[in-house]
């Protein structure tokens, strides 16, 4: 039997002389990076070689002929099925774990045949929890208030106005259960604009109709484990900027900051999430997930938005900080609770310090999509690593690197490239993802001027030629 762990020091010491291999099967590397340098024998296996094969504990199997991705989870299953990985995991010896952004049974399934066990609550409970109107109903039971609303079915707009007219007005905003925030969420202020979504919204079994506000989107991140909720800071987020995503309302980065809104919409964050995470662990789920949270401007009252019950795109930020250099960064308590391990850990303590300010440091990303409507071949792409730029906003390679750290100020960025020389840029492809010390936003959560630098130099450094009949097939589908 294992010795308990007792405080920080042991679990991290566990993690580092850690024997079992662990691997984070995905697109890319990006949401988990840099978990290899916490975990020994903790691999990364990749559609996507975002280092051009210079990532010591990068694995990116030869590309053979598949179906066209729909899904990450496309993606996952066509890389358990390669032979190229299936020897690969096995070269590491017994007792290989596996870990994924996104999964379904199927992935469940080939994970089991390749030997490799799960290190995630099962995909049929994520599937439950991830539906946008069960969010609503697990917050209830938690005491974390949603935006006002109503949850019904809808046959026309008439019968939208007849169930939520009274209660919510008729400036609203709808959602369907499932599916990213920047295509399954309507705004809905008369017949015209409903007509605009109809289909969508009639055909699903179930809506989330709310009270339209104005607010300010935030994201926590957490991890529910035996010793209660490990809760990190309250980021802001960024959305639906032209230029960087062509969706309106479609998350596209996040800055990660002391400050981030006032201290008591932070404190009730923390505790809204904590609150939430209890409540998760009473309907079955463990481990790692993400809440997304709607801070009214008017009068200041926070909101719950979604749940992610996995890591997400704001995982790298939330795992890098300071706070997780001086303690660990919050995925490792993920793999501890899964691990069978005993340990005892002072949860609140824990907590008091991630909420520290003086723990806390600037940083920002920005995921940046091909925004135009045509389809373009890359012909030149810029390779990952740190990059400066000029007053006049020339974007300039200065060396190679895969350590966000490696950032030494406000004029470097780590660049993540996702679209390389090959590949084609559709509506919505991802070109990668800026990584900066510092703040991408201004006082009015607009893009600053440092960001709209960034931003042009990124696109600028791609190159690539016009298509008419492209014929997308391996690369048409990427998503963090």
């Amino acid at each position: 039997m294992s010795k308990k762990l007792n405080g920080m020091s042991d679990i991290r010491r566990y993690f580092h002389r850690y024997d079992k291999p662990i691997f984070f099967i995905s697109a890319t590397n990006f949401n988990l990076l840099g978990m290899d340098e916490w975990v020994k024998n903790f691999k990364f296996i990749n559609y996507i070689d975002c280092y051009d094969g210079r990532h010591p504990n990068t694995f990116v199997p030869s590309k053979i002929p598949h179906k066209e991705f729909e899904s990450i989870e496309d993606i996952n299953n066509y890389l358990l099925e390669h032979e190229e990985v299936k020897e690969y995991t096995k070269s590491f010896g017994r007792h290989p774990k596996a870990v994924f952004l996104m999964f379904d049974k199927e992935t469940e399934t080939l994970a089991k045949d390749a030997g490799l066990k799960t290190w995630f609550p099962s995909a049929k409970l994520r599937s439950k929890l991830d539906d946008k109107i069960e969010t609503v109903r697990i917050g209830n039971k938690a005491g974390v208030p949603s935006v006002p609303n109503v949850l019904t079915n809808v046959s026309s707009y008439k019968d939208l106005c007849d169930k939520t007219a009274k209660e919510l007005g008729k400036d609203l905003v709808i959602q369907t259960a499932y599916g990213d925030s920047g295509h399954t969420t309507f705004f809905v202020k008369d017949e015209t604009s409903f007509n605009k979504h109809a289909d969508e919204i009639i055909d699903a079994p179930e809506v989330k109709v709310m009270k339209r506000i104005n607010c300010r989107g935030g994201a926590i991140e957490a991890c529910a484990t035996k010793a209660g909720t490990i809760v990190g800071p309250l980021m802001t987020e960024l959305v639906g900027f032209k230029g960087v995503t062509p969706y309106k309302g479609g998350w596209c980065g996040n800055e990660i900051f002391a400050k981030a809104f006032t201290p008591e919409a932070r404190e009730q964050a923390r505790e809204y999430t904590f609150k939430f995470g209890e409540q998760l662990k009473k309907e079955g789920y463990r481990g790692y997930f993400e809440l997304d949270f709607l801070i009214d401007v008017d009068d200041n009252q926070l909101y719950l938005g979604e749940l992610n019950p996995r890591i997400t795109g704001a995982s790298s930020m939330t795992n890098h900080a300071a706070f997780a250099h001086a303690d660990a960064p919050l995925f490792l308590f993920h793999l501890l609770e899964f691990s069978d391990v005993d340990f005892d850990l002072d949860v609140d303590a824990l907590n008091a310090r991630w909420a520290d300010p003086d723990n806390i440091d600037e940083w920002s990303q920005m995921v940046i999509k091909h925004t135009d409507k045509d389809v373009r071949y890359v012909t030149q792409a810029p390779e990952t690593g740190i990059y400066k730029i000029d007053d006049e906003g020339n974007m300039e390679h200065a060396r190679f690197d895969y350590h966000r750290r490696a950032v030494a100020s406000e004029n470097e960025a780590f660049y993540i490239r996702l679209s390389g020389v090959g590949d084609y840029l559709y509506e919505g492809a991802d070109l990668g993802i800026l990584v900066t010390r510092g703040r991408l936003m201004g006082k009015g959560f607009g893009l600053n001027g440092r960001a709209k630098k960034w931003l042009n130099g990124v696109k600028s450094a791609y190159v690539s030629s016009s298509i008419d009949n492209p014929g997308i097939d391996e690369n048409s589908f990427k998503k963090l």
